[in-house]
């Protein structure tokens, strides 16, 4: 049977797409290319998943959006010091079996949670 093989990309609208872009380039270090996107190579550990969650749930707040992204980070450490010279805080930090994790807010309001993935990835 013909089956999907992981995430493909993640894609958005936004009133500004340059000003969004340039968010993501400048907080996150997104690669932002010419054609306005970035594109990673696949990573050498971590995994993609894809889960419904209940319509109830808070895990996404306080984000208003049926949606969260999760992106994969090589340094979380890294990362949200450079998300904080941008003045953007985490809402939250998390450090677990399956990794380190930490969440913001893009200027969307869509609620990004950063995963550092452990050197050896448990199964899901």
């Amino acid at each position: 049977m013909a089956k999907v093989l992981g995430i493909g990309g993640v894609f958005v609208k936004a009133p500004d797409t340059g000003a969004l872009s340039a968010w993501y380039g400048r907080v996150l270090g997104f690669p932002i290319e010419e054609w306005g996107g970035a594109m990673w190579p696949p990573p050498d550990r971590g995994f993609s998943i894809w889960s419904a969650h209940k319509a109830d749930t808070t895990y996404f707040d306080p984000s208003p959006h049926a949606l969260m992204v999760n992106l994969m980070v090589d340094d979380i450490d890294g990362v949200l010091a450079q998300a904080a010279a941008e003045g953007v805080e985490p809402l939250g930090r998390e450090d677990g079996e399956f990794g380190r994790f930490a969440w913001l807010m893009d200027p969307l309001g869509v609620k990004l949670e950063l995963w550092e993935p452990p050197a050896d990835t448990p199964e899901a």
